[in-house]
């Protein structure tokens, strides 16, 4: 807001005011005392009155002054002083308030913020105007400096320019006040004594040339001044030097258009002129902030580098070099480069060594190395002086440092880097642990990896990558058996020794001469010292999990360690042809993976590890590998023996083990759940996966599953197994095959290893998507009409849908269905497909029925954590559920009358309870084992020696 119009306008005025009014008053005083000779005494009270009088008259006349000097400030801009009465449309903006609609629109287009006159006004002509005074300044400014305002927002071009080299300064009114005097012709900048009016007379042809030439000579001598200003002759380049005749407007666009020179370092203002920076900068400083060109308003801060594609012609200029006897053409970029090497040979010579005669003198590397000596002793004594001085005597660091300097100013700086490092202890070579990642990553082997290591450091000479031994050394670190550690109680049958790392497969099985002879190789790590290995490397994470929760990092536990169990068992495995005993050419490998850990706290337990990749290979610790077949029960039994017995063992017992500096108790809990059905049945004792008992949860044989499909609940147990497995061996009610059967609900072995009853994920995907492709070939040979069809015919169905698929999806048929044939099978785009090939528009519904609905239950049992990832599809489980089971007991007769599959029987009664018990289904899969099967072949492949007594150990 304007200052009020009462206010004294300064301290100044107020004097020259109150002096003037002083004058009239003493003046009329004087006349009023000549007077007052004749005037009897009696009458001094009128002449008191009259001086009353005269001084209100003085105000008055002061207040009338101050209210045209007012007015007068009203038909002048305030930006540049020029009256308004020169604009023909009258054309004036306010200075304070908030912009115009088209200025509005402007600023909107460009993406400013500002939307008042004061921003405006101060970012464009650098005047702060929120500080006026009504009295002193101008309220409104013309159309010119609203045009320059708009010019310097919107990048056009118009012929605008701001009519004086500096803003307006003003002042308070005065008695000789400019503002007053000069209102008709707007206020001038110097005030100049008004010439004496002559007669006009005309003027002839010869005096206006003349009058043109003398502006002429007046705009050369100008540009000759500037010139002096920047005084760049020495050190930019002339135009003269270009190599190439280009035409006079290219070498005009780019010269600088105050020097004339090529550019250097370019600028572009805010009018698109472009100078050298050093030259515009001069100029501004000397000149005030205007374009030399144009004169329009132009300030340091404005001034920005030109596009790319402008530089980059800028620098592919060819010119000659101006030094003497050097005619060489180079770029113009490039001319720096060039010029400091004239330097470094001029330097040269001036210091070069004058020989007097004798042998030519030797170049220093050439010398032998007492020479180099006596000639470099003169140096030696300065840099130990100093040394001594300055630090400490290290006369080392300082030749080295010198040296690194000395490469870092020829641009050598990969040798310098190097330097570096060596000064700092680090050296150019890898560590041996990271060279030991480049080898299992890039799978290669021992031999390979030598011929790599010797061919690195024969052609670079250099010891980039470490020798074998360092990495076998770096190895250890890494492996289990590396770190100390003690349990309490002590385990049973366990040895105490901590440092033991890959031991055979059969060591603590005790056998005898009656034993079964076991035909295999198989190599482990103890199953503590591999725990203690894996919390070893999560270490980090445990420390930062407790900060996260708010803990002290100094708790000593005692941490649950959750460790989620796999085994599997790999198919054919036949890549090498070593020598060695005759073993079978299958696999079985055994992991673990530590799901969550947690401490108790208060009465809540608190999670300060969780696993977020449950299902990666990375986080899935292989414990043994042996080349056997899983069906081999006698084999595996002996094999996995010793790590259940270690197992149990460590139930019942605390790990001791350093952490972050402080000695933590750890409590272990196993859940074998990575099992698929067929190894689940081996190591639970239980009959294979045709038997009547067709589920590893619960009692129910076929039949009774296929009526009810639905309602099920696990009752099935390890222990359990067990007393039924007691029961089988020695029939205590001496009853019938059948009956004894009945009785143990087919389990007909001995179970070795506990497992959590489960769905194991992957194995219920192939499973079901099994079954969804022999549902696609009955409906394509409408079974449902016909069911006595021979083999022959549903071969032919099988080829149709295979050949189909394969068209259509992409999908080659396979022998064994995988994970990827599942995931890409189970899809609306493969119901559409099928339906192509089945003529009946009902039984389209009821597959995309069928179909659909698999797909909502599928992500429940598929994902980490279905209650984050898909509540909404957990709550419609059991509904989706039934409906699906309705949809096989009628629309699918033909198929599930009496019969059901074992995974779709789980899928559909097991899955809500297992999530309700474990929070998933998908995490505790065994998924990760088979992403591990995946190494296994490839390591073998790759990686291990020829020799099968070795192999399984390269590859553990």
């Amino acid at each position: 807001k304007l200052r009020s119009f009462e206010k004294t306008p300064s301290d100044d005025s107020q004097h020259i005011n109150k002096n003037q009014a002083e004058e009239a008053v003493s003046s009329n005083k004087e006349f009023i005392l000549h007077k007052d000779e004749a005037v009897p005494r009696g009458e001094k009270m009128e002449l008191t009155s009259n001086r009353q009088a005269l001084e209100e008259d003085a105000h008055a006349m002061k207040t009338q002054d101050n209210k045209a000097h007012q007015n007068n400030l009203k038909q002048l801009c305030r930006i540049c002083g020029v009256s308004f009465k020169t604009d023909c449309y009258k054309r004036t903006y306010p200075v304070h308030g908030p912009v115009d609609d088209e200025t509005l629109w402007l600023l909107r287009k460009k993406e400013k913020t500002a939307t008042s006159w004061p921003d405006l006004i101060a970012r464009v002509f650098k005047i702060d105007v929120r500080g006026d005074v009504d009295t002193i300044h101008p309220i409104r400014f013309c159309h010119n400096c609203w045009s320059i305002i708009h010019r310097k927002f919107s990048n056009t071009l118009c012929e605008v320019y701001f009519p004086r080299n500096s803003t307006m300064e003003w002042q308070p009114h005065s008695p000789n006040c400019d503002v007053c005097h000069t209102t008709t012709r707007g206020v001038k900048r110097k005030k100049q004594p008004p010439s004496v009016q002559r007669g006009k007379r005309v003027k002839t042809t010869g005096e206006r040339a003349q009058l043109n030439r003398g502006v002429k000579n007046q705009a050369q001598i100008n540009k000759n001044l500037i010139k002096e200003i920047v005084n760049c002759k020495d050190i930019h380049l002339s135009p003269k030097l270009l190599a190439i005749d280009y035409p006079v407007d290219f070498v005009k666009s780019i010269s600088c258009q105050i020097c004339d020179h090529i550019l250097a370092d370019p600028v572009e203002t805010t009018c698109r002129h472009l100078f050298c920076r050093t030259c515009i900068l001069k100029c501004i400083r000397v000149m005030g902030s205007y374009c030399p060109s144009c004169w329009y308003p132009c300030f340091p801060t404005d001034l920005v580098t030109p596009v790319k594609s402008f530089q980059n012609i800028l620098d592919n200029l060819s010119i000659r070099c101006p030094v003497k006897e050097c005619d060489e053409e180079i770029l113009h970029g490039k001319y720096g480069q060039h010029l400091s090497g004239h330097k470094e040979m001029k330097d040269r010579e001036l210091y070069s060594y004058i020989n007097k005669g004798g042998r030519p003198r030797q170049h220093l590397l050439s010398l032998t190395r007492r020479a180099q000596k006596h000639r470099l002793r003169e140096l030696k004594r300065q840099v130990k002086a100093f040394a001594e001085k300055e630090e400490g005597g290290d006369i080392k660091a300082v030749c080295m440092t010198l040296f690194l300097l000395a490469l870092r100013a020829k641009n050598e700086h990969k040798q310098a880097d190097e330097l570096e490092a060596i000064m700092q202890g680090r050296g150019s070579g890898l560590h041996p642990a990271v060279c030991l990642a480049i080898r299992i990553n890039t799978f290669l082997s021992c031999s390979q990896y030598h011929k790599m290591y010797r061919t690195v450091k024969a052609v670079t000479g250099r010891q980039i990558f470490q020798p074998l031994h360092a990495l076998r050394t770096a190895e250890k670190a890494l492996l289990p058996g590396y770190h100390p550690f003690e349990w309490k109680p002590p385990l049973k049958n366990v040895s105490t020794n901590t440092e033991v790392g890959i031991i055979d497969g059969l060591s603590g099985l005790p056998l005898s001469i009656d034993d079964y002879p076991v035909e295999t190789i198989a190599k482990r790590f103890r199953y503590d010292a591999a725990l203690v290995c894996a919390l070893k490397d999560m270490e980090e994470e445990i420390l930062e999990g407790m900060k996260a929760e708010n803990l002290d990092d100094y708790l000593n536990g005692p941490f649950t360690v959750v460790v989620k169990e796999s085994c599997d068992g790999m198919g054919d495995v036949s890549e090498k042809h070593g020598s060695g005993p005759a073993v079978p050419e299958k696999a079985v490998r055994f992991s673990f993976t530590v799901m969550n850990i947690s401490i108790a706290h208060g009465n809540e337990s608190k999670r300060i590890f969780e696993e977020v990749k449950p299902n990666s290979e990375l986080c899935c610790k292989p414990l043994c590998l042996m080349l056997a077949d899983e069906s081999d029960h006698e084999t595996l039994t002996a094999i996995l023996s010793p790590l259940v017995a270690e197992r149990e063992a460590m139930k019942n017992s605390e790990l001791l083990l350093e952490m972050g500096g402080v000695l933590r108790t750890f409590r272990f809990v196993f859940r074998g759940t990575g099992y698929d059905e067929k190894l689940m049945r081996e190591v639970e004792g239980l009959e294979a996966s045709g038997s009547t008992y067709i589920c590893t949860l619960c009692d129910a044989t076929r039949l009774e599953a296929s009526q009810n499909l639905v309602f099920h609940s696990i009752t099935r147990s390890h222990a359990e197994n067990l007393e039924r497995y007691e029961i089988w061996r020695s029939n205590p009610y001496h009853e019938s095959v059948d009956e004894l059967r009945d009785r143990v609900k087919g389990v007909s072995a001995k179970p070795f290893i506990e497992t959590v009853p489960s769905i194991d994920a992957l194995h219920c995907d192939i499973g079901n998507a099994t079954e969804f492709y022999r549902i696609f070939q009955m409906e394509i040979g409408e079974l449902y009409k016909n069911p006595d069809v021979s083999k022959e015919e549903r071969k032919r169905w099988q080829l149709a849908l295979d050949k189909h698929l394969r068209k259509k999806m992409n999908l080659k048929p396979m022998l064994k269905m995988s994970g990827n044939f599942a995931r890409k099978l189970m899809s609306k785009e493969t119901v559409e497909a099928v339906c192509e090939l089945i003529k009946c528009e009902e039984r389209h519904e009821a597959l995309k029925e069928l179909m659909d609905l698999y797909l909502k239950m599928k992500p429940v049992w598929r994902s980490s954590c279905p209650a984050k990832e898909c509540p909404e599809l957990l709550c419609q489980y059991s509904y989706n559920s039934q409906r699906f089971a309705e949809l096989l007991s009628t629309k699918f007769k033909y198929r599930y009358e009496g019969k059901i599959t074992n995974y779709f029987h789980k899928t559909l009664a097991h899955v809500p309870e297992i999530i309700e018990r474990d929070g998933s289904i998908g995490a505790w899969a065994s998924e990760g084992n088979e992403s591990g099967n995946k190494l296994f072949r490839r390591f073998r492949k790759m990686n291990a020696r020829q020799s099968k007594v070795y192999e399984m150990e390269d590859v553990l």
